[in-house]
């Protein structure tokens, strides 16, 4: 049995071997543009549905990559602040074209 994970930066790693698959993370920035969307469009048309669309529509993207892609639990049920952080970490340096190295890293013996 793995060490409590206590600190994010022993977290990161963690949550990157957690999508290892492509499809999981592309799942996760499908479901975070998605929630961002809706959060952007909920105050301009007066939508309460698009105002409590994006935790459901974010997660469920999430969930859906690792249940079908990574046949794992997601992270955020054990750590859902760092979670929800790394998840734009993880995009960001996507669109950088700079996660490769951290995937790298995280899956270094």
């Amino acid at each position: 049995m793995n060490p409590p994970i206590t600190r994010y930066v022993e977290f990161w790693p963690h949550y990157l071997r957690a999508h290892r698959d492509k499809r999981t993370r592309a799942a996760h920035y499908l479901g975070t543009s998605a929630g961002l969307l809706c959060l952007v469009a909920a105050p301009l048309t007066g939508s309460w549905r698009l105002a409590v669309a994006p935790p459901l529509v974010g997660y469920g993207c999430a969930w859906f990559g690792h249940v079908v892609f990574e046949g794992n639990r997601p992270a955020t049920f054990g750590h859902p602040l760092w979670s929800f952080y790394s998840d734009f970490r993880m995009m960001g340096l996507a669109l950088t074209c700079r996660l490769k190295p951290e995937l790298e890293r995280a899956f270094q013996p």
